[in-house]
């Protein structure tokens, strides 16, 4: 589900965000695997900033890590490709293209 803030039956909406919020983000569900995360851009005022955490992916084999991380990595950075670690047989790190940093990992 996505829904920009343009789209918003509550026409006070856009008096709450800066000029030219209308194509941010207001509202957003993405599904992965069996988890739902949520989203928004907020009231759209200053940098974003995504410095001092990592969002975690536990996928099921690494096939679906390998799909996944390369998924994130598209236009993005690896920052530690996967690899075997001692709490995972595959593991990397990778910041996607809007400066994300996500964990990837195989569960045990």
């Amino acid at each position: 589900m996505l829904m920009r803030f343009k789209d918003s039956p509550d026409p006070d909406e856009h008096s709450k965000t800066s000029p030219g919020a209308g194509e941010k983000v207001m509202h957003m569900s993405l599904r992965i695997g069996d988890t739902t995360v949520l989203a928004s851009d907020g009231r759209c005022l200053g940098q974003p900033n995504f410095q001092g955490f990592a969002l975690s992916l536990t996928v099921q084999n690494e096939a679906e890590a390998r799909q996944r991380f390369g998924s994130l990595a598209e236009g993005g950075q690896v920052q530690m490709a996967l690899a075997k670690a001692f709490f995972s047989p595959c593991f990397g790190m990778v910041a996607d293209r809007f400066g994300v940093s996500w964990m990837v990992h195989v569960a045990h």
